[in-house]
């Protein structure tokens, strides 16, 4: 005797012996059974979503939800975009898995679109951005080990960074609160501040094999760099004989107004990474990497099981594609213009706004005081927003949002700050 969830919306199928019994359930009892059943690594909040479309989202007691979360960046396109819901249907019927013993079409057709558009000659792909990230790492640390010698192993990151849960990518990430209770961690990083050259330079010696960060910090706080520093890291790179690597897990995929955030800046990295919203919400990674970079890895040195199946790679195939013919990218600048001066005339208005910055739509503001309470409101209202480093609003809405749905969010936010 075994049960079987099948989740649907509000209904779950219990199977006992061979008899299907239909049970319905409330947003409660679902909550009480993930309590019981899935590990409490969320503080999650008490809200059971069933349903997406565009840039909302529906609970299971029918509530409407708008979505400025875009699931942390991951539905840039949207909920349920339809080229990507037809994608992964048709692909679905043709063919889910396969090893990558063998050629695979659909990760060979978002390859070449994703090398086509970027800097990159050749990607690996995985299956998120902490996977993503792990690979390179291990292929800076390997390439540069064979170009520069055995000493040359370590990575510079930034403070208040995020790269990812695993080990390496955990250490990589250079904020402590994320460190406690996984010690000892992984050697061969160093920690600099974010948009500070002066210290990059002084922290590069002869161990060091790249520098890895974000070109705008997400999960940090939305920190965006001054105009020089990317330019100022790729000059110390060239100097040194060192390799430049861009998480853009969050900020990729048009998110800041151009399809990688790197194009803002006029440069280029040795390897970037990327997952969250490549496959319209299916679950990827990739690696980018220059030709002479990606001679570092030899068959055997890296692998991933399930990275671009047929599945994901169809699914990333339809995404790109919307986001590049659909006007998503010319929509994220017009309306992140909006956004951000609309923010910035309310922040103006009440004087715990410390700051209020970003670009295209990822955008925060600072407060002088907790948000979680702000975002608790928000959502009572039915407006989905996040709070990250505990005082700062993050707004993350799928590139489609509109000025009106904008005005929508500015509008609620401002009933809630006059409470404060």
């Amino acid at each position: 005797m075994f049960h079987w969830l099948c989740c649907h919306y509000s209904i779950v199928l219990v199977l006992h012996h061979s008899n299907f019994k239909e049970v319905r359930m409330d947003s409660q009892q679902w909550m009480a059974l993930s309590e019981k059943h899935v590990a409490h690594t969320y503080n999650r909040y008490p809200v059971v979503l069933v349903r997406g479309k565009g840039t909302r989202v529906w609970d299971v007691e029918g509530k409407e939800y708008l979505d400025f979360m875009a699931g942390l960046a991951v539905c840039n396109l949207g909920h349920c975009h339809p080229k990507v819901v037809r994608a992964i249907q048709e692909q679905a019927e043709r063919l889910i898995h396969v090893s990558n013993f063998y050629y695979i079409e659909p990760q060979i057709r978002l390859a070449s679109l994703l090398c086509e558009h970027s800097f990159a000659d050749k990607v690996f792909f995985c299956n998120s951005g902490a996977e993503a990230n792990e690979g390179a790492m291990k292929l800076a640390r390997k390439y540069t080990k064979e170009k520069m010698g055995e000493d040359r192993y370590e990575i510079i990151t930034m403070d208040r960074s995020f790269h990812g849960r695993t080990f390496a990518t955990l250490t990589a990430t250079a904020q402590e609160k994320f460190h406690k209770g996984f010690s000892p961690l992984m050697p061969g990083f160093k920690y600099v501040p974010f948009n500070d050259l002066g210290a990059v330079r002084s922290a590069v010696d002869s161990k060091t094999c790249a520098i890895l960060l974000e070109p705008i910090q997400g999960e940090g706080g939305v920190n965006c760099p001054s105009e020089d520093y990317l330019k100022g890291l790729r000059q110390i790179c060239d100097e040194k004989g060192i390799l430049l690597i861009f998480d853009e897990v969050q900020v990729g995929m048009g998110r800041t107004g151009r399809l990688f955030a790197y194009e803002h800046y006029g440069i280029k990295p040795d390897l970037m990474t990327l997952a969250k919203s490549l496959a319209g919400g299916v679950p990827i990674g990739a690696l980018l990497i220059k030709d002479r970079v990606a001679e570092g890895f030899k068959p055997g040195d890296h692998a991933s099981t399930f990275g671009g199946n047929p599945l994901a790679t169809a699914a990333g195939v339809a995404a790109v594609t919307a986001i590049l013919e659909e006007g998503m990218l010319e929509n994220c600048r017009s309306v992140g213009d909006y956004f951000l001066s609309r923010l910035k005339e309310l922040g103006r208005r009440f004087p715990f706004v410390q700051e209020v910055r970003g670009k295209g739509l990822i955008l925060g503001m600072e407060l002088e005081m907790d948000g979680g309470s702000i975002v608790k409101e928000m959502m009572n209202r039915g407006i989905l927003i996040n709070c990250t480093m505990g005082n700062i609003l993050r707004f993350l809405p799928p590139l489609i949002v509109t000025k009106g749905e904008v005005d929508q969010l500015i509008g609620a936010l401002e009933e809630v700050l006059k409470r404060f």
